[in-house]
């Protein structure tokens, strides 16, 4: 691993004088990029950038699918110092609009048309409702480039300035946009290498918006191991596998939504191995069943499942290691990493006991400086400085984070508070279910009661009776189990891999 250097581009240049002829990207069109590339590319796209002022004062935003050329404008606007607004591919004008009016860039990078959708005139009409000029530039698999004798030096990496906004993809209202600094990305980085063990040998793919924060973090690990990615435009379940091990991947991730279809897909074909090069599957993004882990060793193969969680202000926050045991794998996602720490509190603020369930709070240099709106912080932070994740979880004697739920995924029976994680955790395990999300729809008698909505296995079925059945027979408390079964080809999911529940709980409410 590299020295650790507080600013991208100073990684860039080490990652490329070290290892110039590994590659460091090759897409599922077989084209690829070099370290050595990648640097001499950056610096030609930062040229023609810098013609149009875009200098470490600026703020540039940008919108592009998972191709090369996104890797390679990270690496542009690293080069000139300035802070990078990347955005999801899946927004549209009321989130687009909202960004470009409160992060007011010099830039805007988009493509022109993808997957149907016009990127380029939503671009333009937004732009031009802007109080101050914003310049749009379409990139279609190139990027515009000049000569890089005239750049300026690179950005002094004596100091660790905001470099990042990263909008949260949030099920509901406005995003919000967490600050970074490179150092921040770095530090969760640093902790998923080591308890990864991962080296130049490894190969794992891009099959997210590589504009997620976690996108960013994986070149991150890139540029300190030089291991390789595999960057995946539009994945697809059929397709997209076999591309996957044809170039040799070693780490199945794309959390814990990907690391499923990956399972189903290996069961329609359980004598051939789906990845023959596979270490491990990284789960994550999403709530991971307890019985994935076993599942994955003994279908996918590898070791099975090493889970990483974190969030948008919050990345990299914990992990599993390889040196786990099977118990700490398939019921926790790990410890601490990079300088975090962690507690987990009541509700009335105070520290809950090794085992007791309560708030995630966390502080360590990955979490983000706050939001660019800082009227939102003080919800964000407590107090004392700890951010507050919003999710619920304990902590064991040595110090390994199981995630119980989500503050704001209680169902609410008969003034009885359930949590649907408990839920979806048992029903997981039955054989017929795929995938599950548990969601609470009103009701007169009840205020709320509980419905399971599931994705069945292939050629499966299922009926209320026999979940009320399994429920029971797994011990689960009368007043949890539930009331109603909705089977759907597969469950809502935004680009973090979170269930959309309030999509369910819209279309099942009136049933």
């Amino acid at each position: 691993m590299l020295d650790s250097k507080p600013q991208l581009w100073a990684m860039i240049e080490a990652r490329a004088a070290l290892s110039p002829h590994k590659v460091l990207v090759v897409d599922d069109n077989d084209r690829s990029l070099t370290f050595g590339d990648y640097r001499n590319q950056a610096e030609r796209v930062a040229a023609h950038l810098h013609t149009l002022l875009v200098h470490a004062e600026t703020r540039v935003a940008w919108q592009l699918p998972t191709w090369i050329e996104s890797m390679v404008l990270v690496g542009a606007l690293a080069r000139l110092g300035v802070t990078q607004i990347p955005m999801l591919p899946i927004y549209r004008e009321r989130e687009v609009g909202f960004i470009l009016r409160q992060t007011e860039p010099h830039v805007f990078i988009v493509p022109g048309v993808w997957r149907g959708f016009d990127y380029r005139s939503l671009a333009d009409q937004v732009a031009a409702e802007l109080p101050n000029p914003c310049v749009v530039i379409t990139a279609d698999r190139s990027l515009p480039e000049a000569d890089p004798a005239h750049l300026p030096p690179p950005p002094p990496t004596v100091d660790d300035p905001t470099r990042w906004v990263f909008y949260t993809s949030g099920t509901t209202g406005d995003p919000k946009g967490a600050l970074h600094s490179d150092a921040a990305i770095l530090a969760g980085a640093a902790g998923v290498i080591d308890s990864y063990a991962i080296t130049e040998h490894d190969r794992y793919p891009i099959v997210f918006p590589f504009t997620h924060v976690g996108g960013i973090g994986m070149l991150f690990i890139q540029l300190a191991t030089g291991c390789g990615a595999i960057a995946v435009e539009q994945f697809d379940a059929e397709r997209t596998p076999p591309i996957l091990a044809k170039h040799g991947l070693t780490i199945a991730a794309g959390g814990t939504p990907l690391a499923l279809v990956y399972l189903q897909q290996q069961r329609k074909h359980p004598d051939t191995p789906l990845f023959p090069e596979v270490r491990f599957a990284m789960t994550g993004a999403a709530t991971t069943p307890p019985g994935l882990h076993a599942e994955l060793r003994r279908e996918l193969g590898g070791t099975g499942a090493l889970a990483c969680y974190g969030l948008t202000e919050a990345p990299f926050l914990t992990v599993n290691s390889s040196t786990d045991t099977d118990e700490q794998r398939s019921q926790t996602v790990g410890r601490p990493i990079g300088g975090a720490v962690l507690r987990v509190v009541d509700a009335d603020g105070q520290l809950c006991r090794p085992g007791e369930s309560g708030e995630v709070r966390a502080k360590g240099p990955q979490i983000c400086r706050g939001y660019l709106d800082s009227t939102r912080n003080a919800d964000a932070f407590d107090h004392d400085g700890w951010f507050r994740t919003g999710d619920l979880g304990r902590l064991d004697e040595n110090g390994f984070l199981t995630i119980t739920g989500r503050l704001k995924d209680i169902i609410i029976r008969k003034g009885e508070n359930i949590a649907a994680k408990e839920i979806e955790d048992i029903l997981y395990e039955h054989p017929a279910i795929a995938d599950i999300a548990v969601i609470g729809l009103p009701d007169d008698l009840l205020g709320e009661r509980c419905c399971a909505v599931v994705v069945l296995r292939d050629g499966a079925t299922l009926g209320l009776p026999e979940i009320v059945s399994y429920c029971r027979d797994a011990g689960l408390a009368m007043q949890k189990i539930p009331e109603q079964l909705e089977l759907v080809p597969e469950l809502p999911r935004n680009a973090s891999g979170k269930v959309l529940k309030f999509k369910l709980q819209e279309s099942f409410a009136a049933n």
